[in-house]
């Protein structure tokens, strides 16, 4: 079978290296496409793949119609608004994750962007302790866990919500308190990091009135997705309330209007929650396995389209 990896931003030599390891063992081969500027070299590439593994390159009805043989695609990161999952199904093509892979990662993001922010980003002056601060998690899978045993060890009191989750199973590690929906997460905490997908349920859901409702000097914190962000009520809410904070590793569309607001705003160049080499390598490795494992024995183990 070809594995095409297929990278517009390419995996880290070691990275690649392990794919290929994994791949070639399997009794597979393996193909790259790296660095590519032209939608069309994706298109020429993919005609004749087997399995293909992305990161955020984005797999769409155009892309799934030049892959003639593709039985799998897999998505090497956590989220999977790159996939265009309907025409995978179509196509009778598997679509599949790396869940995990970058939860640590995206979690040592989100805790140091909040020391960064509450020594007002070293500017000087006096800034404040994360320790006693209650910490609000929307969503408690795996970056949101990761995000609660790093914040323990800050000494922060850690609270959270998931609609998918009873509050039985988010306070079973015994680091988070559920709180009953997202509103009252907001309410009570001086803190909140998102870890929600862009869905039609959660776009635009983080709005005026539910950032409006946190304490005085209350921190939002996103590196979930740009699309969950209402940016003109956002805005707005900070123009009126000049408390907020709001820091973000997905720079917004209106970041020069955030920008109006110096001291409470910080939006990374670029999307930086998995960019480590670890997240890396893990993510480029787990995808070959899950492939590999699919074509051994069927493993459909992380399938999105289901």
């Amino acid at each position: 079978m070809k594995v095409l990896v297929a990278t517009e931003k390419p995996f880290a030599k070691v990275a690649v290296d392990g794919i290929r390891e994994v791949v070639e063992k399997n009794g597979h081969t393996l193909a790259l496409l790296e660095k590519y500027t032209d939608v069309n070299d994706f298109y020429a590439a993919v005609a004749d793949a087997d399995a293909l593994i992305v990161r955020s390159d984005k797999v769409t009805k155009e892309v799934i119609a030049h892959a003639n043989n593709l039985k799998i695609v897999v998505r090497a990161g956590a989220g999977f608004d790159n996939l265009d999952l309907a025409a995978c199904t179509e196509k009778g093509i598997v679509a599949m994750n790396t869940p995990g892979q970058n939860s640590n990662a995206v979690a040592e993001l989100v805790m140091g962007m909040l020391v960064y922010a509450v020594r007002n980003f070293y500017n000087g002056k006096s800034g404040s302790e994360l320790m006693g601060k209650k910490l609000g998690l929307l969503a408690y899978g795996n970056v949101g866990r990761n995000v609660a045993r790093i914040a323990k060890g800050f000494g922060m009191d850690v609270y959270a919500f998931d609609a998918f989750l009873t509050a039985e199973q988010i306070e079973a590690d015994g680091v988070a308190h559920a709180v009953a929906n997202q509103a009252a997460l907001f309410e009570t905490c001086d803190v909140v990091s998102l870890h929600i997908p862009a869905t039609a349920e959660t776009k635009n859901s983080i709005n005026y009135d539910l950032v409006g409702k946190m304490p005085k000097g209350g921190i939002l914190v996103n590196t979930a997705r740009k699309e969950v962000i209402d940016e003109a009520s956002l805005l707005k809410l900070m123009g009126e309330r000049t408390d907020i904070r709001y820091i973000t590793d997905i720079m917004p569309d209106a970041d020069a209007e955030f920008k109006a607001f110096e001291g409470r705003y910080f939006a990374t160049p670029k999307k930086m929650g998995a960019q480590t080499e670890e997240a890396n390598i893990n993510a480029g490795i787990a995808a070959a396995n899950q492939i590999s494992n699919f074509f051994a024995t069927g493993c459909t183990k992380f399938q999105l389209n289901k």
